[in-house]
């Protein structure tokens, strides 16, 4: 069996799990360990796969998920998230949330709050808040992303940049242990920016798998926020970059403790 053809078996196989151990793959082809590492290295350098300590996992892309489909993962994680965010956020005051499952669930959170004034470029939060006890609803305009409802462009940066706002809530669709808050499209990510830019006090809501992610363009730093809303201790190189910015990080409750 060629390199080639062995690279190739290794992409099959994870396409029916998520990840496979290099000691498994070992045995498997009947290779060396360091013909394995080798394997691995080029396919991650590929983009293909994602190194793990030990073997290999599969690449999760948000980007091509459906996003009904991103809306049912880790979704009891992400309520716990939403509520919690929505207890740092007082009634009488005016918020930023951008698009996102888990900023969706913020918003569901806040239904019950009195007298917000609420900016979104998402509109499923909009709908989420028709109907609530809400003093002022405003959608972003702009460019309408048909895939999740999203309002992108600089169009909506410039909307945005009309309003200063008491809190912004966003969201992401990677983490990087050295700090990096990232996303797919350039476009959203200037959205995102703009909402940070223009807050008093800076939410981000993310679940830990978002660190097994990798996404291409950087929203900002950890430093940049004032809280990081999420669901599991982060990785220590976050946790440093985090505590130096003097931004706090929440953990929620495991939803799955009893």
């Amino acid at each position: 069996m060629t390199a080639q053809d062995r690279q190739d078996a290794i992409l099959d196989l994870l396409k029916t799990r998520e990840r496979v151990d290099a000691s498994t793959l070992e045995r498997h082809f009947q290779v060396s360990i360091q013909t394995i590492r080798s394997d691995l290295r080029d396919l991650s350098a590929a983009g293909l796969l994602q190194r793990t300590h030990g073997g290999a996992r599969r690449v999760i892309s948000a980007s091509n998920r459906d996003y009904s489909e991103r809306r049912k993962l880790n979704a009891k994680r992400k309520d716990q998230i939403g509520a919690l965010a929505a207890s740092l956020i007082p009634d009488n005051c005016s918020i930023t949330l951008n698009i996102g499952t888990t900023t969706e669930t913020v918003a569901r959170a806040l239904s019950g709050h009195r007298d917000l004034v609420v900016l979104s470029n998402n509109i499923n939060i909009i709908n989420t808040f028709m109907g609530s006890s809400i003093k002022e609803l405003i959608l972003v305009g702009g460019t309408i992303r048909q895939s999740d409802g999203a309002i992108v462009g600089e169009d909506a940066v410039e909307f945005i940049s009309r309003y200063k706002v008491d809190f912004a809530v966003i969201g992401g669709s990677a983490l990087d242990v050295d700090g990096s808050i990232l996303d797919y499209d350039a476009r959203e990510v200037s959205v995102a920016r703009a909402i940070l830019r223009n807050a008093r006090t800076r939410l981000l809501v993310c679940d830990t798998t978002k660190f097994e992610r990798t996404a291409p363009v950087r929203i900002c730093d950890v430093s940049e926020l004032d809280y990081v809303i999420t669901d599991a201790v982060p990785p220590k190189g976050f946790a440093d970059a985090a505590r130096a910015g003097d931004t706090q990080i929440l953990i929620t409750k495991d939803p799955d403790e009893t």
